[in-house]
């Protein structure tokens, strides 16, 4: 499958497992606790090379747990989107889903509000001609419900058991970002 990736293309990023080191059975609720995975920040910068636009969706459930505040959480991605610009990269909004799972609310993935909050803002934004980079089933199912093409970052074996909501499988983002001519 060849998708001829230009500027005309945009790209949806999860954040947790897939920019940055998943804390199991936690969240990351401090700039201290947040490490970027090895090679994430050099393929945020191929990508944004590659992509018009480049958005981060994530749910953030620690804020409804009260966790961490949502002033936290902000200075938290304003210091990724800082540490990713001066290594060359680009991430031009972070939205966020700060519900709790049990909420349902219409912003938290699989649900499509950060995607059309994304479109509202950046009306360059063809789902047609975007791609959902995730690390769970939640991610993908939220670009499949909204006609992206999909990368799921992870194991082959669970994307083996959802061959119609995953397109392409990498074992991280900078594997993604080194094939992406090869698309």
């Amino acid at each position: 499958m060849n998708l001829k990736i230009d500027k005309s293309w945009s790209l949806f990023l999860d954040r947790d497992g897939v920019i940055n080191e998943r804390l199991p059975d936690d969240y990351v609720k401090t700039w201290e606790e947040f490490r970027f995975i090895n090679g994430s920040l050099e393929a945020i910068k191929i990508l944004a090379q590659s992509f018009g636009i480049v958005v981060v969706v994530s749910n953030q459930q620690g804020v409804g747990k009260g966790l961490m505040s949502d002033p936290d959480l902000q200075q938290i991605h304003l210091r990724m989107q800082r540490t990713t610009t001066e290594s060359g990269g680009r991430i031009d909004k972070v939205y966020y889903s700060p519900y709790l799972a049990s909420e349902k609310h219409h912003t938290r993935k699989p649900r499509v509000g950060m995607g059309i909050l994304a479109r509202r803002d950046f009306s360059a934004i063809s789902f047609k001609k975007s791609v959902m980079v995730g690390d769970s089933f939640g991610d993908v199912l939220f670009g499949k419900r909204l006609g992206m093409k999909t990368v799921f970052i992870g194991d082959r074996h669970f994307a083996r058991q959802h061959p119609d909501l995953i397109d392409f499988v990498f074992p991280d983002l900078i594997t993604f970002a080194k094939s992406i001519e090869m698309l």
